[in-house]
């Protein structure tokens, strides 16, 4: 069995676990721990905790001491440098006139590197201002370019409702918040209203967002007409927490009702009736529509073919695109040879027993 501890660098920080061993720590302590950067000193949060040996994680790292006094002390000159980095590094980013913002400057607990965390809208030349910072406080430097969201995690404040920030001081990751969730609370959709102090939406709007969305099943949604004992209308507001339907009536009035006054809707029972009728006259049509092409089949053989709109509706298939194209040719030559005939001709021709027009040479 490993003794397995949780420990966070920073308040509201990412937590990891460390492997406690044989040191006596309980939750609150200062130790420090080896991680990726270098030598750093976090506080316990949980633990120590025993875990089966058969599956460790394979990363985790032993303790390798509870924080001295002397390194309490440590951590205070670090505190003081960082503050000393920042006022250089502000300085500097002012008088190069950079687009950007510093946020914040941390030192690893053992001074062999400074890092700068900083914002900006798009991408920043600093290799300058390295140059400098590097030959001032003779240490590594990191330039780390953060978000708007972090930013507001490392600096604090008060939020709008009166609080100190969620994300510095107790949420510890960003859980993505959408306009949606402020429609599904009734909120009005104002940005100065919705947004929080990094400019974003608010992060509390997640929180009741399943509460919200659970109650509304239960209520009829807005323009449905609805029933109760005294009362029926079209639903024009709700009130999702208290259950509370303001009704708009055919005369006009408004009438608040409760949730529990709704009459349950009668049961449709003609459902299945309109499911059969489709398909019944569906069968009944269906031989009357080959009726009408046999009689149009019938008819463009007997009658002259005008327009090429008959000729195309009676034929259908591979019968069809061959009588088409014969229809089309036969008006056309039809239309040649009544230029050259007379009117009186033209008349006997359309006056005959309605057969289909034989063809003639220009000659006869």
């Amino acid at each position: 069995m490993q003794r397995i501890v949780t420990i966070q660098f920073i308040t509201a920080g990412k937590l990891y676990d460390f492997i406690a061993g044989n040191i006596d720590i309980k939750p609150g302590d200062k130790v420090v721990v080896e991680t990726e950067r270098g030598l750093g000193i976090g506080t316990v949060v949980t633990g120590p905790f025993e875990r089966e040996e058969t599956d460790p994680p394979a990363n985790l790292v032993a303790i390798r001491r509870k924080a001295t006094p002397e390194d309490l002390v440590t951590l205070e000159r670090n505190t003081r440098k960082e503050k000393e980095a920042y006022d250089f590094c502000l300085n500097r980013i002012m008088e190069r006139g950079m687009q950007m913002k510093l946020v914040r400057v941390e030192y690893l607990f053992d001074c062999s590197k400074a890092v700068f965390f900083f914002t900006a809208d798009g991408r920043v030349d600093f290799r300058d201002l390295v140059k400098d910072l590097a030959h001032t406080f003779h240490t590594r430097i990191e330039m780390r370019q953060i978000g708007v969201r972090d930013e507001s995690k490392m600096v604090g404040g008060i939020g709008i409702c009166g609080r100190e920030l969620c994300c510095c001081s107790f949420l510890r990751e960003f859980q993505p918040v959408s306009v949606k969730m402020a429609k599904e609370q009734n909120l009005a959709l104002n940005p100065n209203k919705i947004s929080g102090q990094c400019g974003r939406l608010l992060c509390c709007l997640d929180y009741e967002y399943e509460t919200y969305c659970c109650l509304r099943k239960n209520l009829p949604k807005c323009g449905k007409r609805v029933h109760t004992d005294s009362a029926s209308g079209v639903v024009d507001k709700l009130n999702i927490l208290t259950g509370d339907i303001t009704l708009k009536q055919d005369d006009g009035k408004t009438v608040v009702i409760n949730q529990k006054d709704l009459l349950a809707e009668p049961a449709v029972t003609e459902q299945p009736q309109r499911s059969e009728t489709p398909v019944a006259v569906a069968h009944v049509r269906a031989p009357q529509k080959g009726r009408e092409r046999r009689q149009e089949r019938k008819q463009a053989e007997i009658i002259e073919p005008v327009s090429d709109e008959v000729s195309a509706v009676a034929q259908t298939g591979a019968e069809a695109g061959v009588e088409s194209q014969q229809g089309e040719e036969q008006p056309r030559q039809a239309r040649k040879k009544h230029r050259f005939r007379k009117h009186s001709h033209r008349k006997k021709t359309d006056s005959g027993s309605g057969g289909a027009p034989q063809p003639t040479t220009p000659g006869a």
